[in-house]
């Protein structure tokens, strides 16, 4: 089994802004895949919040070394996933567990709903 785990934005911002769970994130940091949809959801939730966004976008091209591009097979992934998750996902949701699902590997997120959603990918909670 590999070590490498893909972060829902979730579980960024819960490091980010130190919420509950982020030594949870923290201890992963190493084996943590992001997508790039991921990539810019965090930068664009955190520059709402005030943050400079090239110092944000430095931060994190430097703590997630393993920013993996949207590509044709996780979009197709995602949009199957529209049927399934009547919930309405996000797109960044639905990209993060694409990319989990692609390359067979568990994510990490805050989002408790994500256990229920039964989309044969592993879902690991920060909290």
């Amino acid at each position: 089994m590999t070590d490498k785990i893909v972060f829902d934005s979730s579980a960024i911002l819960a490091l980010l802004k130190m919420e509950q769970g982020h030594e949870i994130v923290a201890e992963h940091l190493e084996h943590a895949i992001v997508s790039s949809v991921n990539f810019c959801e965090v930068i664009t939730v955190v520059s709402r919040k005030g943050f400079g966004q090239e110092k944000v976008i430095k931060f994190l091209k430097e703590t997630f070394l393993h920013i993996e591009d949207f590509d044709t097979e996780q979009a197709i992934i995602a949009a199957s996933f529209n049927d399934v998750t009547k919930n309405g996902l996000s797109l960044g949701d639905r990209a993060c567990l694409a990319l989990a699902k692609q390359k067979n590997l568990p994510v990490l997120t805050a989002d408790k709903v994500w256990k229920d959603l039964g989309l044969d990918v592993e879902v690991q909670l920060v909290r």
